[in-house]
């Protein structure tokens, strides 16, 4: 079995290209969060895009169960 070197074991992707979802995006990571008291965040991903009429804000939480 490989060693997992960055210590994650599972990821959460949040993402939205509306206005009005990405002023909520905060409050619905810090819910998944809450509802999620043993995941341990070891890293996390940041990722803007955008054509021409569309900007997408993608977060990307990576974690692993709290020993």
């Amino acid at each position: 079995m490989a060693e997992i070197t960055n210590g994650f074991t599972g990821i959460k992707v949040f993402s939205t290209t509306l206005a009005r979802d990405r002023e909520q995006m905060g409050e619905n990571i810090t819910r998944w969060i809450k509802d999620n008291p043993n995941a341990e965040i070891v890293d996390r991903a940041v990722t803007q895009s955008s054509d021409k009429e569309f900007h997408c804000l993608t977060i990307t939480l990576f974690y692993r169960p709290k020993s």
